[in-house]
């Protein structure tokens, strides 16, 4: 019987080096191998040209490296690109590069599928298959990286976690990820670039606070009535906005950054000035901003986009209380890429 081969990348940098010493190799041999992986990006153990053809063909008897595979990339008109991703074991998931005038931003995935059930989102209609390693979401971000050199002419300036998934319920995979995205031996890239977006789950954004995390927060709201947030997200009624409060407001105290409150506003749904109200007086509970979204609807059910009177009458309230409000478009229309949103079809 095969036994299954480790990703090399699973061992830390300690490990590795513990392995070529327990393999009568040099210990230096590790700090090579993970520059390699790492620093690098390599794909094969063949890549690896300063290390010796022996220790390649060891290293390949012993481990490999389960990097992710760009199965399909689309462009938008507006210059958006998605990626189809597939991984070592055959499941896709979906991470986008939204690009600005100014910066572009990767958009990636922490699960296939998702644990929680959002009535909203193409990516609650399919159940969480597996969680994402941390290699395979710092590859996504590898590869929306060389996209916006390629395209763009510069490296990546942003990330969101956004994509497919709960990254609060991959909790420690995802900040192993931004572990190695920002560490000097990864990408480099400042924790202060990086948003992690949740559907609130009031013990990890306790968590988040004890870690001492230096990446944004962004909380799924779309309501602040607990009646109207369960029918939107079914799984709240578990974590009623009170909770979820005390969590934010716990998170502000540990560590002074505001949080960014993700909000559609849906026809017939929380188009009202009893959700408009709510939401005013749940934003004065700890400094923040609002990002209003233009919704891109996945079917033609209850969950349409609301009308512009209905986001106008939002940012007016919101400003009028002294609360930062923006309007976040739906980009990549014509190939269904909108963050948040994203459908896996192939998976």
């Amino acid at each position: 019987m095969q036994i299954e081969k480790k990703d090399i990348r699973a061992l830390s940098k300690e490990q590795l080096r513990e392995f070529f010493v327990a393999n009568n190799d040099k210990s230096f041999r590790g700090n090579q191998v993970y520059e390699w992986l790492w620093s690098k990006g390599a794909h094969s153990f063949d890549d690896m040209t300063n290390v010796s053809k022996e220790t390649r063909s060891m290293l390949e008897a012993n481990f490999v490296i389960n990097h992710i595979k760009v199965d399909t990339m689309q462009r938008s008109e507006d210059g958006t690109v998605k990626n189809a991703v597939r991984l070592h074991d055959g499941l896709v998931v979906e991470s986008v590069l939204i690009p600005t005038n100014t910066r572009t931003t990767a958009c990636v995935s922490s699960q296939v599928g998702c644990s929680l059930d959002c009535n909203f989102c193409a990516t609650a209609r399919l159940k969480r298959m597996r969680n994402l390693e941390p290699a395979e979401i710092y590859d996504q971000v590898i590869a929306i990286d060389k996209e916006s050199r390629l395209y763009y002419n510069h490296p990546l300036s942003n990330i969101v976690f956004m994509g497919m998934g709960e990254p609060l319920m991959n909790y420690n995979n995802v900040l192993k990820a931004i572990e190695m995205i920002t560490s000097p031996e990864g990408l480099g890239m400042s924790p202060k670039r990086i948003m992690v977006s949740t559907s609130g789950v009031p013990k990890m954004i306790k968590k988040l606070a004890d870690d001492d995390v230096k990446f944004k927060l962004a909380v799924s709201l779309h309501s602040a009535i607990d009646e109207i947030r369960s029918r939107i997200m079914p799984f709240s009624e578990n974590f009623p906005l009170a909770d979820l409060r005390e969590s934010l407001e716990y998170w502000y105290r540990k560590t002074k950054s505001k949080i960014s409150y993700e909000y559609v506003v849906w026809k017939d749904i929380n188009d009202n000035k009893e959700s408009i109200d709510a939401l005013v007086k749940f934003c004065k509970y700890v400094p923040c901003k609002v990002n209003l979204i233009e919704y891109n609807p996945i079917d033609d059910g209850e969950f349409q986009q609301a009308s512009e009177e209905s986001i106008n009458a939002y940012i007016k309230a919101l400003e009028t209380s002294g609360i930062v409000v923006k309007v976040r478009r739906s980009r990549g229309k014509d190939i269904d890429a909108a963050c948040g949103q994203l459908a896996n079809k192939e998976a």
